[in-house]
């Protein structure tokens, strides 16, 4: 399984840009989707908006920061 804390890249929204939720799920990778951010350090202040089913799993919940994110995907 692949961890990976993802910055969303409109116009996909909460579904992410680069990475989907979908896909993510289909592979079984652990991703948490951010938006509006510029930065590591702005990914580890943002709001989680989605998360992939691995993700629920290790217990990333959107509405968490990045950087809880983060500890519960390493």
């Amino acid at each position: 399984m692949h961890m990976v804390c993802c910055p969303a890249v409109p116009p996909e929204g909460p579904e992410g840009g680069r990475i989907a939720r979908a896909t993510a799920d289909k592979t079984g990778d652990a991703l948490a989707i951010v938006s509006g951010v510029k930065n590591y350090d702005d990914m580890l202040k943002a709001e989680v908006k989605a998360v992939s089913a691995a993700a629920a799993a290790l217990g990333v919940a959107a509405g968490m920061s990045g950087k809880e994110a983060l500890a519960k995907l390493a």
